[in-house]
């Protein structure tokens, strides 16, 4: 694939991605290597600040469109990098196909009810959101660095199953994804190669510009029935992608 095609792809990977409050670093990384880049030293590194340049761009939209729910979405990001780390240090003690396969069957049954519409009638007051923002980040956080994902593909659906609407799960989910992002990337930064500053110039352009849009989209157009709809085909998509990948085709 040529560094060239690379720029208007992951300007619509940003458009989809910043409507869903997801950073997309689990679509940027992969086809960074498959262009050519170097998994460890250029793909992941690149592909991380992508992410919260997508993150961080629609964050800054949903917080302008007051759709940010912010005692959830600073302390689930609080929690997600205090508790990373120690999901990252017990990876060994638990088997991790045995894991993967509840966090598939929880992100498959969110996709299913988001798409049926299904959510508690009830909604979260006062300690129920904080202990929602610090219970939901910490577990999320840890299970992420458990199996060694960024999480962003949980925090939307933990947060619509707990009783918070679609629009503002995903504008939430922007926050809290910057924080875990942006620690993934500085962690990260240390073993970049030397960065091909036209190819990161290029790709941080498209995926701000990609985000601008795609959050004004969602914010100002997007009927919730409508993001639902579109969270749950990515959700399945994410769950069968977990099952097949790290589980049935795990060596």
């Amino acid at each position: 694939m040529h560094y060239l095609a690379i720029i208007p792809l992951f300007f619509v990977i940003a458009f989809v991605f910043s409507m869903l409050g997801m950073g997309g670093s689990q679509i940027y990384i992969p086809i960074l290597f498959w262009a050519g880049l170097d998994f460890k030293t250029a793909a992941i590194p690149l592909g991380m600040l992508l992410n919260v340049v997508n993150s961080s761009s629609a964050a800054v939209t949903y917080a302008r469109k007051r759709l940010i729910d912010w005692r959830i979405g600073l302390l689930f990001g609080v929690a997600m990098l205090v508790a990373a780390p120690l999901g990252a240090m017990t990876n060994h003690l638990v088997p991790t196909p045995a894991l993967i396969v509840v966090f598939a069957g929880f992100t498959a049954a969110a996709g299913i009810l988001m798409w049926f519409g299904k959510q508690p009638s009830r909604r979260l007051e006062g300690g129920g959101r904080t202990a929602l923002g610090l219970a939901g980040g910490g577990s999320l956080g840890f299970l992420a660095g458990l199996i060694g994902r960024g999480g962003g593909s949980f925090v939307v659906p933990m947060l619509y199953l707990a009783g918070v609407e679609a629009k503002t799960a995903a504008a939430t989910s922007a926050l809290a994804v910057t924080f875990s992002g942006a620690s993934s990337f500085v962690s990260h930064i240390a073993t970049a190669a030397t960065p091909d500053w036209p190819l990161w110039g290029s790709c941080v352009v498209a995926v701000f510009a990609g985000s601008q849009i795609g959050s004004r989209v969602m914010a100002e157009r997007l009927r919730s029935r409508s993001l639902k709809r579109i969270f749950s085909v990515v959700l399945l998509a994410v769950a069968a992608t977990l099952i097949i990948k790290d589980v049935l085709l795990a060596p």
